[in-house]
């Protein structure tokens, strides 16, 4: 029984103590594998740091070859990009994430609409919206806003009135 006891204590004690991050051991095999290039200096990586990199390695490992390829082409693109437009879309991201999910779910949803028109449309809405000056895209979000209320309270509005007698 005190065996028991301190078994448990000692394990809780090693998790406290890398509570915070992941020990290079506790990766799977698959994981450090893919995350040999880091194996070194490992444990002077910052926690969250060794948490991302693992649940992308785990990630990666659960791939297929075609997934991955689509992956690496991904990224090739992320580092042909500039600094600026980097930044740029790290920030939107980030008031991506701070969106309601019923927010994020609309804009995933006019995402995949948008992707299934053809490319002659996609390209003059592109361009439609380029050529647009600062104030006529925030008009144009604007009725797009009250369109979309409009289109949530049509439903409620004709429940609630009362139907004419003929």
């Amino acid at each position: 029984m005190k065996a028991r006891w301190l078994i448990v204590l000692i394990v809780f004690i090693c998790g406290v103590a890398n509570a915070d991050g992941v020990a290079w051991e506790d990766l799977s095999g698959d994981q450090q594998k893919v995350l040999n290039a880091f194996s070194e200096g490992w444990d002077q990586l910052p926690a969250d740091r060794q948490r991302r990199l693992a649940t992308g390695a785990q990630r990666w490992s659960a791939m297929s070859a075609g997934e991955r390829d689509a992956a690496k082409q991904r990224f090739a693109q992320w580092r042909n990009l500039s600094d600026e437009r980097r930044a740029l879309i790290r920030e939107r991201y980030e008031i991506y994430r701070q969106l309601s999910p019923e927010q994020q779910s609309r804009i995933r949803d006019n995402y995949k609409k948008y992707k299934q028109l053809n490319r002659e449309r996609r390209k003059q809405l592109r361009d439609r919206y380029q050529n647009m000056s600062p104030e006529e895209r925030a008009a144009m979000r604007e009725r797009l806003r009250q369109y979309r209320d409009r289109a949530k309270r049509a439903p409620r509005d004709r429940a609630q009135k009362p139907e004419r007698r003929r």
